[in-house]
């Protein structure tokens, strides 16, 4: 009986191995294409081009600094889930976790929106600005939000961006 019940967890370890796969999968795939199929190029958000920088400032300040803070700062209590399952915005500065991910990530949650990207269920209030933002400007934020962190951050998200 032991040899059955270990069989059966095996079984469903596997399962649940394979079926994340697939996610992991689709989420790569998708980070590395927007929504025509062309290529995303992940250079794009240069936090060193002032150009850049200052249309993504402008742009951030209208679509992002509502939830996100006029300073990067985030919501209160932005760890802790509200009531209906949904995390509160969390800080761009460096005290948060956008730089634990890589350029196309940002893009893609940015374009599409968390649940959209992640799945599963996620609850989130990080909608998808693909009817509001181009592409370009999606970049430009990142460039924006990029440009604020300190020189170790922007090294260190630079290296999970492949760069």
């Amino acid at each position: 009986m032991a040899g059955g019940v270990t069989g059966r967890r095996a079984c469903r370890t596997s399962t649940v191995a394979a079926a994340l796969a697939v996610v992991v999968a689709f989420v790569v795939g998708c980070s590395a294409l927007d929504e025509s199929g062309v290529p995303s190029n992940p250079g794009e958000a240069d936090a060193a081009s002032t150009e850049l920088v200052a249309r993504g400032s402008e742009i951030y300040g209208e679509h992002c600094a509502s939830c996100h803070g006029d300073n990067l700062e985030g919501q209160a209590n932005w760890r802790v889930r509200k009531a209906d399952g949904a995390l509160p915005a969390p800080p761009h500065d460096e005290t948060g976790h956008t730089w634990h991910h890589s350029d196309a990530q940002l893009f893609e949650i940015t374009k599409r929106g968390t649940e959209a990207v992640v799945g599963g269920g996620y609850k989130s209030d990080m909608v998808g600005f693909s009817d509001k933002l181009d592409d370009g400007e999606i970049w430009a934020v990142l460039a924006y939000i990029k440009s604020q962190w300190p020189a170790d951050i922007q090294a260190a998200q630079t290296r999970r961006s492949g760069g």
